[in-house]
């Protein structure tokens, strides 16, 4: 038919056609690629809601008079509007408000802010358990299988197509999706928009009560303010849930609260704090390697476990404390439960140090290396055979050449 091609006419199945081929090195790079762009999106993401939720000083001479804002008025769901904050507020107005009404219902049965934060991120990771158990499992079983893929990689040195295809034949008889691990990550990055917003904007409100509303049903009611006080550094005074515990504003970076600054730059313990325990949980997920035999990917998810952590600290000067003690606490369950599905991993040695207990630890529940999958009715049992099949498919499309215009041929006889 008219556009099919060659390896469409020679009856080659759609499963070995070139664009195949290249599916397993795009989706490996697409991953390299989103971990290297997370933190860039996270600072563009969290820059526009700054831009528009931050009250800017008014007036002139700098004044620091409250400008008109979303703090001055009830917190009501955003709506729709031309410009990309807008849209992008009224997306995620879905998932903040079902944030805001579990932190609302958790402050008002504890009476503590802190406590609130904690729990509802308990009950947010233990919602995401399933899904980042697939990670760690794929991450583990990724890592079991690379002496065979290097093994691969070896056999077809110098033909990158082949080598390709034998990665990716090699992976879908393992039953494991090299891409598996994106999704996780793109969700822990993606739930600290709306969290920012609730810390943000749902803490310092005066009158939150419109929020509580749901498809025209009021939940429930606070005993909110009709207006909003300002200090003179133009924040609330008088918001409807209490975000003061332990001598700190949860709603307000820490440096504010705590006037902690070098050089005239805040200074976060809770953002330093966060990044510690952010090293802990990426060393874990390394392989246990020698970092000088690593191969490019290792080298870069170490440099990516060193470099990540410390974008924190830089958040810290802007960032509410209420994100980084959600943050804090996220982390913490997400190191239990890697300790649990893969050990220690690769977070040992440091400096030189590598203890007792962590030499030979086995996880309470191991990853074993996946098996291969039965073939298929009518496909061969023998692994070098399937090989052999690729390298035969391989070599046939290799040395077809494309139907050029033969239309344009018989245009030229005579």
């Amino acid at each position: 038919m008219p556009g099919a091609s060659p390896a469409a006419t020679h009856g080659t199945p759609a499963a070995t056609t070139p664009f195949a081929e290249e599916r397993e090195p795009r989706v490996t790079r697409l991953q390299s690629l989103l971990v290297r762009l997370a933190p860039l999106l996270l600072i563009i993401g969290v820059a526009l809601f700054v831009s528009a939720c931050v009250a800017a000083p008014a007036g002139s001479g700098g004044s620091l008079a409250p400008s008109p804002t979303l703090s001055q008025g009830p917190l009501h769901p955003a709506s729709p509007g031309a410009n990309p904050v807008d849209l992008l507020a009224w997306l995620f107005t879905p998932i903040f408000q079902l944030l805001f009404l579990i932190l609302v219902i958790f402050d008002q049965l504890t009476g503590s802010i802190i406590i609130a934060i904690i729990m509802l991120t308990i009950l947010i990771r233990i919602a995401v358990i399933p899904l980042y158990r697939k990670q760690l499992v794929g991450t583990r079983q990724m890592q079991l299988l690379q002496p065979e893929v290097k093994e691969l990689q070896r056999k077809y040195k110098g033909d990158r197509v082949k080598s390709q295809a034998a990665v990716q034949e090699f992976y879908k008889q393992r039953g494991v999706n090299p891409a598996q691990g994106c999704l996780p990550i793109a969700l822990q990055f993606g739930l600290l928009i709306p969290m920012y917003s609730v810390f943000n904007q749902g803490l310092t409100n005066h009158d939150v009560n419109p929020m509580l509303n749901v498809f025209g049903v009021q939940l429930f009611t606070l005993d909110c303010a009709p207006q909003a006080i300002f200090s003179a550094a133009g924040h609330v005074t008088n918001p409807c849930l209490n975000p003061n515990a332990l001598g700190i504003n949860w709603s307000l970076a820490e440096p504010v609260t705590t006037g902690l600054a070098i050089a005239g730059f805040g200074i976060s313990v809770l953002a330093i704090v966060s990044s510690l325990v952010q090293l802990v949980a990426s060393r874990m997920t390394l392989p246990v390697t020698d970092p000088k035999n690593d191969d490019q990917n290792t080298k870069v998810q170490r440099q990516m476990a060193y470099f990540l952590p410390l974008i924190s600290i830089v958040y810290g000067g802007f960032l509410p404390a209420g994100l980084f003690l959600y943050w804090i606490a996220a982390t913490i369950i997400q190191i239990i439960q890697q300790y649990l599905i893969i050990g220690w991993g690769g977070m040992f040695p440091i400096f030189g140090w590598y203890p007792a207990f962590a030499r030979g630890h086995t996880p309470r529940f191991p990853v074993q290396i996946p098996t291969a999958k039965p073939p298929a009715p009518g496909q061969s049992t023998s692994a070098s055979e399937r090989a052999k099949s690729v390298d035969r498919d391989l070599s046939v499309k290799s040395t077809i050449r494309p139907n050029r215009a033969r239309g344009g041929r018989r245009g030229r006889r005579r």
